[in-house]
């Protein structure tokens, strides 16, 4: 195996200095981030180069791969990524690249499972679990020829709460940093001993921050959420304040009369083990930059990962995840959950199609925020902070701790 090389220094992103510093002005005074932010194919490529490939990227949970042998590749940043189970039970990730010609080792959102080997569908080079090469046809004793100087290029990666993080450049630290007072908020749910029972892939054409900015906020949902408004006040909860990482959200309640979120407020699964009180009775809302966001329900944990494919379309892979106790009942069925999501997220993509729409018009002009949209508040700064060069964190907001406000749902 070889390691990935540093990539080159950081440029400016092609946006005018005067719209983000709208964006960064203190929460009530600030506007959204300039119309280009959205629609401009130049700012597109460098948030690929230095949002994704520079800094620590979500591509899903390391159950996709859950035994020796298993195989994944996904998108990420400029390239694709190449996940494995090794023998030893440890999940690595590497470039979607073979070191002969550069076909790749699957079509980025295939896997496949219980392989003794990782085999190029092109020549057929292989290699072994560890990336190491194992066999290149035709260069048996080849002069100069050094095996050990084939390997698949590793790239850093790293588990946390069962996601995988990966960092194709090498170059955005510690992903602790990343994530710092993030834990405390995941660990009581145990993602990384949960199960997926429910998946839908989604094509939504919208730019990625309008999907995670409409996450960001409930303020949308008592005009286009019915089916989420029965089961959640919108204006319950409130966001959290000034986090340390790279990351926002917040909490909403469950109506007393539902047992969970789903379209008849019955479920299926049994509360996760280690929720305290209050846990089984609210929802978590976390949005992890650039590109994950994490629900966190009393009976299941629900993720979306999102895949910027242009300016104006993104992939957005939705999972809901179980305990193995409950996944292992004969009568169990995922559907309460999948179903309420389905529903919910089609009204949001819908909703965040016509906003790319919208601000596709060369008269769009960015606008305020309501008191209710403080999480889309943190999120643009997140944003506009590593736009201009500096760490990808919210700016805080000025207010009492205790203030309320509606927030999101996806």
């Amino acid at each position: 195996m070889i390691s990935q090389t540093e990539t080159p220094a950081t440029d400016r992103v092609p946006l005018a200095a005067d719209g983000l510093e709208r964006s960064l002005r203190p929460f009530g005074e600030s506007r959204m981030l300039p119309r280009e932010a959205y629609t401009g194919p130049a700012v597109f490529d460098w948030e690929r180069r230095h949002l994704f490939d520079d800094g620590w990227t979500c591509v899903g949970l390391a159950s996709a791969v859950p035994s020796p042998g298993d195989q994944r590749a996904e998108a990420v940043g400029s390239g694709g990524v190449f996940l494995i189970r090794g023998e030893d039970d440890a999940v690595r990730v590497f470039a979607n690249a073979c070191r002969h010609r550069g076909h790749e080792l699957l079509p980025c959102g295939a896997g496949t499972v219980n392989r003794s080997v990782v085999l190029c569908p092109y020549h057929a080079w292989s290699y072994r679990l560890d990336g190491s090469l194992r066999r290149a046809p035709g260069f048996d004793g080849a002069g100069g020829f050094e095996p050990s100087a084939h390997g698949l290029v590793e790239l850093p990666a790293t588990e946390w709460h069962g996601l995988v993080f990966v960092n194709p450049s090498g170059t955005a630290g510690d992903l602790s940093d990343h994530v710092a007072g993030l834990a405390e908020i995941v660990a009581p749910y145990e993602m990384g001993r949960l199960v997926t029972r429910g998946r839908h892939d989604y094509v939504v054409v919208a730019n990625w921050k309008v999907l995670t900015e409409n996450y960001q906020e409930c303020y949308h949902c008592s005009v286009i959420h019915p089916e989420l408004c029965a089961a959640s006040p919108p204006r319950s909860g409130e966001n959290y304040h000034d986090p340390s990482g790279a990351w926002a959200g917040g909490w909403m309640e469950i109506r007393e009369t539902f047992a969970t979120m789903s379209l008849d407020g019955s479920s299926s699964a049994s509360p996760l083990r280690g929720l305290d009180e209050r846990r089984r009775h609210v929802v978590d809302y976390l949005a992890v930059f650039p590109n994950v966001l994490i629900s966190l329900h009393p009976d299941y944990v629900m993720t979306h990962v999102l895949t910027p494919l242009a300016a104006d379309r993104t992939r957005v892979v939705c999972e809901w995840h179980f305990s193995p106790e409950d996944v292992a009942r004969a009568d169990f069925d995922p559907s309460f959950a999948v179903d309420f999501w389905d529903v919910t997220n089609r009204q949001d993509w819908l909703a965040c199609e016509s906003v790319q729409r919208g601000l596709s018009s060369p008269q769009s002009v960015p606008g305020p925020l309501s008191e209710e949209e403080d999480g889309v508040y943190q999120f643009v700064t997140m944003v506009a902070n590593a736009y201009r060069g500096g760490r990808a964190r919210p700016s805080a907001i000025a207010r009492p701790a205790s203030e309320t406000s509606g927030r999101q749902v996806g």
